[in-house]
């Protein structure tokens, strides 16, 4: 096992671990949406998991770095919330905020880290980005809400993982949604309505059986 010390605590993880696995696996929460432990590669998207390394002069992303014995870590200086924030709020530019007709309204990820980091979503929202959702992305099972949408890629993951790889990413920058790929158009012939990998990793509801989508989300409103 490897001690390291984060914010005046010590804990112990195994070696191999991503700090941020092993801060979270101590109750030490580092705001993420892009995250998950089983991924080898981490895609560090989201720019949320900032952390300061002693010996380091800049914040780094937790996700992608390895536990080395006698890390001395801090998750709540003030650069690193700043960035945590403004990252936060870009992102949410990004998010058409529908919360009472959200599927995840209990469990959001963005709520959660909106009230660790202080930020008030009732409060006047920033002005959203410009982003091109003319082009309405389509699949046979599911709705696909790019508007919601905040390009964790947590679905194209999990669709890979399966097996099935169906989904994919389109476009770049804030034009970027996530779109079906597959040729086989009737429900009955996918694997979809039984595996539902995506809409249950998915962080914000951004992809939803098609009974249960809002006509204005659904619509991009």
């Amino acid at each position: 096992m490897i001690k390291i010390t984060v914010d005046g605590k010590q804990i112990e993880a195994q070696e191999g671990t991503s700090l941020l696995q092993a801060c979270l696996d101590n109750d030490i929460f580092i705001p993420n949406l892009c995250y998950m432990k089983e991924m080898e590669h981490p895609p560090t998207s989201c720019r949320m998991c900032f952390v300061q390394i002693e010996g380091e002069s800049k914040p780094v992303t937790s996700c992608n770095r390895k536990v080395q014995e006698g890390m001395v870590v801090r998750t709540d200086t003030e650069q690193v919330r700043q960035l945590q924030q403004n990252v936060f709020q870009l992102l949410f530019s990004a998010h058409h905020m529908d919360c009472k007709n959200c599927l995840s309204r209990k469990t959001c990820q963005l709520q959660k880290i909106a009230k660790f980091l202080g930020i008030r979503l009732k409060a006047k929202k920033p002005e959203e980005l410009g982003r091109d959702l003319t082009v309405q992305p389509t699949h046979p099972c599911f709705d696909l809400l790019p508007a919601r949408c905040i390009l964790c890629h947590k679905c194209l993951y999990v669709c890979k993982e399966k097996g099935y790889s169906i989904l994919k990413a389109v476009k770049n920058g804030i034009n970027t949604f996530i779109t079906y790929c597959g040729e086989e158009q009737d429900p009955a012939k996918l694997p979809c309505p039984t595996c539902g990998a995506c809409v249950e990793i998915c962080p914000v509801s951004a992809i939803v059986p098609k009974k249960e989508a809002p006509k204005e989300a659904a619509a991009g409103a």
